[in-house]
């Protein structure tokens, strides 16, 4: 059977994340639901990274596998038409290798958060950026999250649920830039804890606002105890950028 490579862009607002659950709607169950529709057939979407509710993807991939031999452009215009209304599109479609598999083949994942600094709150980005009143030194935020690059024991930013067998992970890249009124974090890394870059925004959010110094960053590293950590920072400032294979 042909096997295709998605990418996709989503809104998740209102949505339970990727994966499908009894609760609600999600990214997975839109798409495919709208493969069942011309493919004929359930089909099983596989993706680069499961994102929580209100989390939103500029670039996510997935891969699934279909009787019928489509040419992609016309999977990438035929899902697109059946997954309205909701506001997930595919921005490609293209054949995969055999051996080729969404999550495990990926080499580094890519993340970025959007924190918007002003007075007023956000009218159109409502619901895609965390909105604070407080004005937030990127400098210092920058400085005290190079700490954080690197392998360690990543615990005091892992959520409580999570279910990887280890807290250890390799952070390749992290950054923080003023860009107008928003605060951008970029994250780079092979994979991720559940949770890890949110925590990671909600202290640097305490670096930024002065609460905490670039030395309490690093005690709550070394604490590995999440109860040491910043808060859980918004899951709508989030957004899953991009999968490299």
């Amino acid at each position: 059977m042909p096997k295709y490579k998605l990418t996709i862009e989503f809104d998740g607002t209102g949505l339970v994340g990727w994966q499908r659950q009894d609760n609600g709607m999600s990214v997975q169950q839109i798409i495919e639901d709208a493969c069942l529709i011309f493919a004929g057939h359930e089909v099983r979407l596989h993706v680069a990274g499961r994102t929580d509710a209100g989390v939103h993807a500029l670039g996510m991939v997935a891969h699934f596998e279909m009787e019928k031999d489509i040419p992609p452009n016309k999977v990438l215009l035929a899902i697109n038409h059946h997954v309205k209304p909701h506001r997930v599109s595919i921005v490609d479609c293209e054949y995969a290798d055999e051996e080729f598999h969404a999550r495990f083949s990926c080499l580094e994942r890519s993340y970025l958060y959007r924190i918007l600094c002003r007075p007023g709150r956000p009218a159109l980005e409502e619901g895609r950026v965390w909105w604070t009143q407080r004005k937030l030194d990127a400098d210092a935020m920058h400085e005290a999250a190079q700490i954080l690059v690197g392998k360690h024991d990543f615990s005091t930013f892992r959520a409580v649920q999570c279910q990887a067998n280890s807290p250890l992970r390799t952070l390749d890249e992290i950054s923080v830039r003023q860009v107008g009124e928003e605060i951008h974090v970029r994250v780079r890394a092979r994979s991720f804890l559940h949770h890890q870059v949110r925590n990671i925004v909600g202290s640097l959010e305490l670096v930024g606002r002065g609460k905490w110094n670039k030395q309490d960053l690093q005690n709550a590293l070394e604490a590995k105890d999440r109860a040491k950590g910043g808060q859980t920072a918004p899951a709508h400032g989030l957004y899953f950028v991009e999968a490299k294979y």
